[in-house]
């Protein structure tokens, strides 16, 4: 018999005697007799000192609307700047810190710092900027200041968006056997959204955003060889600077976000015992809004005096029962219960006063569920899953108080088989509850068969297909499709059956040592019918299409090896057509959008530090939304203009990467 020793056990060996036998630790070993400079770590760095890469951006905007904002990270018009990096720093004594930053300078982007000793404490300091673009140099007539909308013959112009800029602060410090944790973040939210007042016929308006969320959580954490516990306090607090707003002749016309609160407490544990793993977790919180109300005839209150004390509590445990078999569970239940003031109000009907008074019912909520799933090894690369779940709902003052939800599903997925993976997965869902009544205390002005789609009886039957596939070492196809149906068997009114399916296809190609490519495409379809049986008979279809393409390639190995070529492109297009069937069939207004994008770059290597990217970034989009309509094409109806999207944008960018090592 023939055999290696390396030099290390050699020397273990060598020197071992009877302690050797008691302690087979190779941190005993003594190795003072090995010549240890005849050894070499192939594989080991010295990561002191700083590393990684900071990229500076520079370049210019073609943009004439600025919803191209959302893809090019910027709306700004001209010239552009942007800082990117990531930096980790490591010092002799253990300290380690880093810096990220992307797109610093653009709309979107963000910073984070970190800081500290591996296994004792950490501290990070977090900033980001968001920016959504909806629709730019809107015009209305309506000036909004200090909470007075003020109608004048001037044109008020603004841009629908909203920014995010969000601050954070985190800190750790533990042990081996505990952790605690501090964490707060601010979020200022400011611009402007869509929205309406009736004065008494709808006129659109820019409604102002200035708010402030404030988050904060701490914890401690406790963890021995198989157990791990936590102790942790979540709360929020939301203020809205924007007060309600009036019109010079109707006070209070338009009510603003009421301020709010939240607080939770949980409490977690994880234990282990042999192959089975338990899991569990208790949470209590209160939600509580306190605003004052417009005060109006026929209101008794004068503040909300809201308040919602919610409970949860949690349970999963999961076991290897043998090498092929494993079982699994959970228990999950939610608590709402509602404790708002209740207070006698006047009924109006339609728009006259009925005399009559009744109380507001602030409704509860209470659910469970109940899942148990098995996972069953057949053989080698064969395996068999499967589930039961069920959801039961409790809601007080509903048209139906209990609904319950009934999973059963299957997969099986394939391994065994060479360059193949398949996945399938059935699944049949049902919906059943209490009698669905439409009483007082409830909905008493609609028509007792109507049936809302989330309390109404239903059946589902869902199937999804999964196949990757390498059929040679420089080709892979993956494939998902899915199918689901909803029947809604015992709805008169409302939505009687749904239908949504698809597919997804991604092709990844190394052409050769130099080229890769890749390519892919899914569509989306989503159909539903909804009826009226009562006493005119209508019938409504809804369909809706969505399609995405793509595909992109490399060439590296130019200029003897310092020059990258690529490009990406994508295509996408979403399309709604609602038709409503009466005595005639008639096609509503529908709803079109489509988005071409592109991106070509070049990466030259100056020097093993730096390096150049050249980029170019192309964006073509066009939509049509049906309900955005001309300032005055309707009578009676004032909105903000044409608001859909037809433009080109452009962005040229040229980025200095530097390598810290």
């Amino acid at each position: 018999m023939s055999f290696r020793v390396n030099l290390i056990t050699l020397s273990i060996l060598a020197v071992s005697g009877s302690s050797y036998a008691a302690d087979f630790g190779v941190g005993n070993a003594n190795t003072s007799n090995v010549n240890q400079s005849q050894y070499e770590c192939q594989r080991c760095t010295d990561n002191k000192g700083y590393r990684g890469k900071v990229t500076i951006s520079a370049g210019y905007n073609d943009v004439n609307d600025i919803h191209a904002g959302n893809a090019l990270s910027t709306a700004e018009d001209g010239a552009i700047a942007a800082m990117s990096g990531n930096v980790r720093y490591q010092d002799v004594s253990g300290f380690s810190g880093k810096v990220q930053a992307d797109q610093l300078g653009m709309d979107n982007g963000f910073l984070y710092l970190q800081g500290g000793k591996a296994g004792l404490y950490k501290g990070a300091l977090n900033y980001s900027t968001l920016k959504t673009y909806n629709a730019g140099d809107v015009q209305s007539h309506l000036w909004q200041n200090n909470g007075m909308l003020t109608p004048s013959a001037s044109v008020n112009q603004f841009d629908l968006a909203l920014e995010r800029e969000k601050i954070g602060l985190d800190f750790e410090y533990g042990r081996d056997f505990y952790k605690g944790y501090l964490r707060y973040s601010q979020e200022e939210k400011s611009g402007h959204q869509s929205s309406s007042v009736v004065t008494p016929s709808p006129i659109n308006f820019g409604l102002p955003v200035d708010a402030t969320t404030q988050q904060w959580d701490a914890g401690i954490v406790l963890r021995g060889d198989n157990w791990l516990t936590e102790l942790s306090y979540f709360g929020s607090a939301y203020d809205n600077d924007i007060n309600d707003l009036s019109l010079p002749y109707a006070n209070d016309l338009f009510a603003a976000a009421p301020d709010n609160q939240a607080h939770q407490v949980s409490l977690t544990g994880r234990y282990q015992l042999d192959r089975t793993v338990m899991s569990g977790q208790l949470i209590t919180g209160r939600m509580i809004q306190d605003e004052n109300l417009i005060q109006m005839s026929g209101n008794p209150l004068q503040n909300w005096d809201g308040q919602v004390d919610t409970f949860d509590g949690r349970f999963n445990v999961s076991s290897m029962v043998s090498n092929r078999l494993r079982l699994g569970g959970s228990i999950d239940y939610s608590e709402r219960d509602n404790k708002s003031s209740v207070a006698e109000f006047a009924q109006y009907n339609f728009n006259s006063l009925t005399g009559a008074f009744r109380q507001n019912t602030p409704r509860d909520y209470e659910r469970n569920t109940y899942k148990v799933n098995a996972s069953y090894r057949i053989a080698s690369g064969y395996r068999l899953q499967g589930g039961y779940d069920r959801k039961e709902v409790d809601r007080s003052f509903s048209e139906r108080e209990e609904t319950y939800d009934d999973s059963l599903w299957v997969k099986f997925n394939i391994r065994a088989l060479e360059n193949f993976s398949i996945k399938v997965k059935a699944e049949h869902a049902s919906r059943s509850g209490s009698k669905y009544d439409a009483d007082e205390f409830t909905s008493s002005e609609q028509n007792a068969l109507m049936r809302k789609y989330y309390l109404a009886d239903r059946e589902r039957n869902s199937i999804e297909f999964n196949i990757a596939h390498t059929p040679i070492d420089w080709v892979s196809v993956d494939i998902n499709t899915r199918y689901a149906k909803d029947d809604y068997d015992e709805t008169q009114i409302g939505l009687t059956e749904s239908e949504d399916y698809g597919y997804d296809i991604n092709l990844s190609l190394q052409l050769s040592e130099h080229l890769n490519a890749y390519g892919f495409a899914g569509q989306q379809w989503i159909n539903s019918n909804q009826s009226n049986s009562s006493q005119t008979n209508w019938y409504a279809d809804v369909e809706d299409d969505f399609i995405n393409l793509g595909t992109g390639m490399s060439y590296n190995g130019l200029m003897e090896d310092k020059l990258t070529l690529g490009m990406d492109y994508l295509f996408s297009n979403s399309n709604s057509n609602t038709y409503v069937t009466s005595d005639i069939t008639s096609p509503y207004d529908d709803y079109y959008s489509y988005n071409h994008s592109a991106n070509i770059y070049a990466d030259y290597i100056l020097n093993e530090l730096m390096t150049l990217n050249l980029s170019y970034r192309y964006e073509r989009y066009y939509d049509t939304d049906a309900a955005v309509t001309d300032v005055n094409s309707i009578p009676g109806l004032v909105t903000l203009g044409d608001i859909n999207h037809n433009y080109n944008a452009h962005q040229v960018m040229l980025s200095f990467s530097y390598k810290l090592r």
